[in-house]
C-alpha cells in the first residue's frame, strides 16, 4: 500500500497518533506513541531497505519502550507518499534529503532533541543526522548498521560465488582499470551487478541476514498484516543517486554526539565489518547479540534490553 492518501486517515495533534503531514515538500506518514514535547528525546525510528517502512518495527517492538516514540515511513516508502514526477525526473533522493526530512518532523513534533534509531540503510540517516544536527540529537543508535557500500557488495558477491560454487572474482581491479583518471570506478556497482547475476537480491539478502527460516517467516508475517509493499521505486532512485559507491566511514570521525550500535551475530551484512567501521571510527559502544539483521525477531527481550541500555546509559 504505496501512496496512501490523507483522507484516509483522522489527524490529532502532535502529541502523539497517526499523521499524514506534508513536511520538506514530500507527505510523510508517521506514528507518535508518548508525547513527543515532555523533556525527553523521543526516539525517532528510521528504517532500512531502503524503501521499506516501520511497521514491522512498531508491531513488535513499540510496547517494550518506555519512552515517547516516532515511527517514520521515509520519503517514498511505505505509507508515505510516492516519489513524484518533475521537470528534471524522479524527486531527488538522497541521505541530504532523508535527513532534512526527519529535521521536519522533528521541527513538526516541536522536539527539541531527538534519539534517531536506523536499522541497516538507515543508520546512514542517523549518523549523519547527528554529524549535521548535534545539538539537536541526544544520542544515535544504531542496528546492524550499512556505512560502507562497495565493501557491502563485495561480501554480497562473496556470498553468491560461494552458493553459484564458482569461484570468487572481484571486478574491482578491471573497472579501476577502464576508468578514466579523475573519474570515480563504481567498482561497487560492478560488485552488485556481478552478485546479483549469480544470485537473485532476496535470495541473497536472505541467506546473510536471518538466522533462521522461523524468523524469517515471522517477518514475512508481519508484513503480510501490514499489507505493505513496495520499495523498487526508492531502492531505484538511490541506486541511479550512486549507492553502491557510497562510503560514509571519513564522517564517522566528525560524530560528535554518544553513538551505540546494537548487532547481530549472524547478520553478515553487517556484521562484524560494517559493524567494525562505526566502532573504530565513531568510538561506538557495541552490544552483539545471538540474532540475525532483524534482533528483535530472534530475542525479543534480549534486543529490549540492549535498546533500553542504549538509550539509558
Amino acid at each position: 500500500m504505496t501512496g496512501v492518501n490523507a483522507d484516509d486517515f483522522d489527524f490529532p495533534d502532535a502529541e502523539g497518533g497517526v499523521h499524514f503531514e506534508h513536511l520538506n515538500g514530500a507527505d510523510l506518514y508517521f506514528e507518535v506513541i508518548g508525547d513527543a514535547q515532555n523533556g525527553e528525546a523521543p526516539v525517532v525510528f528510521l528504517h532500512g531497505g531502503p524503501g521499506y517502512n516501520s511497521y514491522s518495527f512498531q508491531a513488535l517492538v513499540a510496547e517494550r519502550l518506555t519512552r515517547s516514540a516516532v515511527y517514520l515511513d521515509q520519503r517514498g516508502s511505505g505509507r508515505s507518499g510516492p516519489l513524484e514526477d518533475t521537470e528534471q525526473g524522479s524527486d531527488t533522493l538522497d541521505l541530504d534529503t532523508l535527513v532534512q526530512d526527519l529535521d521536519a518532523v522533528r521541527d513538526f513534533l516541536g522536539a527539541e532533541q531527538i534519539v534517531p534509531l536506523g536499522h541497516g540503510f538507515g543508520a546512514l540517516v542517523a549518523l549523519e543526522y547527528a554529524r549535521r544536527h548535534p545539538t539537536l540529537t541526544a544520542r544515535v543508535v544504531v542496528v546492524n548498521p550499512w556505512v560502507h557500500f562497495p565493501d557491502l557488495a563485495r561480501t554480497l558477491l562473496e556470498e553468491a560465488s560461494a552458493r553459484r560454487g564458482v569461484a570468487f572474482t572481484d571486478p574491482a581491479d578491471e573497472v579501476r582499470a577502464a576508468t578514466p583518471e579523475g573519474q570515480h570506478p563504481a567498482v561497487g556497482g560492478a560488485r552488485i551487478e556481478a552478485a546479483f547475476a549469480l544470485l537473485n537480491a532476496r535470495d541473497l539478502l536472505n541467506a546473510l541476514q536471518f538466522r533462521d527460516q522461523a524468523t524469517r517467516m515471522r517477518l514475512e508475517f508481519t508484513d503480510a498484516e501490514g499489507q505493505l509493499i513496495g520499495g523498487g521505486e526508492v531502492q531505484e532512485a538511490l541506486v541511479n543517486q550512486g549507492l553502491w559507491e557510497f562510503e560514509y566511514p571519513p564522517f564517522l570521525t566528525e560524530l560528535r554526539r554518544p553513538v551505540f550500535v546494537i548487532a547481530g551475530v549472524h547478520d553478515r551484512t553487517s556484521y562484524p565489518e560494517q559493524v567494525q567501521w562505526v566502532a573504530d571510527l565513531a568510538d561506538a559502544d557495541v552490544t552483539v547479540l545471538d540474532a540475525g539483521h532483524y534482533p528483535w525477531l530472534d530475542d525479543e527481550d534480549a534486543f529490549a534490553e540492549a535498546l533500553e541500555d542504549a538509550l539509558n546509559r
